[in-house]
């Protein structure tokens, strides 16, 4: 059995600012609760802004063993100073010229497990009318990928993802029993859809899915937007077993690989699939 945390933020375009929340957070949930990983919200360090501020925030990668940028050592430093796994939300990865919306996770002694490059781009209107266009900064990923953290195999996954259920299904098949989810989910989308998704993700794969969000406004140019937050743990009937406060903070659960072991043999849907 592991314990999980997903920390909620109110992220700006201070990237400084920001990682010293995240920090901040992911002390206080191991003091609190002493989970064994964390999870951080999409975009963790910087959100909004221009294009000037995307590009600053960005970091290049390292190879593996070597040091890389502020937001990359923040999160090996936190899973080293607290001996846990760290899922580093998702950050601005500059490659050349272009930019991807990325996760980094990382083993209890800061050795990174794993990439993964967000699949789908949120280009949308949402229903008040506010209009994104994520792949105007973004270029897509095209890896499905998973990682292990001890007993536990980890689907990636990022916000607009939550949408294609074949990105879940094909996690599953790789094997996944956890399945993380950061994001900064729009209010106007949120209210609706952002718990049915989860739990229907979770239902559907048989699978805990582990959604860190972020709360509250920020600027998009001279726009104010907002995020939805309810972070949350929901485990593989579909029940919402942790839920973070409308506010920044975290919220813990026990991921039990026995009780998935158990919803799996009772309705054993990856062994009914014919399609």
């Amino acid at each position: 059995m592991k314990k999980i945390s997903v920390i909620q933020m109110n992220v700006g375009h201070d990237k400084s600012a920001n990682l010293d929340r995240a920090r901040d957070l992911v002390d206080q949930a191991v003091a609190a609760d002493r989970p064994d990983i964390v999870v951080l919200p999409e975009m963790f360090t910087s959100i909004g802004g221009d294009q000037q501020i995307r590009r600053a925030a960005a970091e290049a990668l390292p190879a593996p063993g070597a040091d890389g940028g502020a937001a990359y050592e923040t999160l090996r430093g936190l899973a080293r100073k607290h001996g846990i796994f760290v899922h580093g939300g998702s950050l601005t990865e500059l490659q050349g010229d272009e930019l991807f919306n990325t996760t980094v996770a990382f083993n209890r002694d800061g050795t990174e497990l794993a990439r993964y490059r967000k699949i789908h781009m949120f280009d949308v209107v949402t229903p008040d009318g506010t209009e994104y266009r994520e792949s105007a900064t973004f270029t897509a990923g095209d890896a499905i990928v998973t990682y292990q953290a001890e007993d536990l195999t980890i689907g990636c996954s990022i916000c607009y993802d939550l949408r294609f259920g074949e990105l879940y299904r094909a996690l599953a098949t790789k094997g996944a029993t956890v399945i993380m989810v950061p994001a900064a989910f729009t209010l106007q989308t949120g209210k609706d859809h952002w718990e049915v998704l989860l739990r229907a993700r979770a239902i559907e794969t048989e699978t805990y899915v582990v959604a860190s969000d972020q709360i509250g406004s920020y600027l998009e140019g001279n726009q104010q937007r907002q995020t939805w937050g309810h972070s949350m743990v929901v485990d593989p009937s579909g029940h919402v077993m942790a839920q973070v406060r409308d506010e920044p903070g975290f919220a813990s659960a026990n991921l039990d690989l026995e009780y998935l072991a158990q919803i799996r043999r009772r309705i054993p849907v990856a062994e009914h699939r014919v399609l």
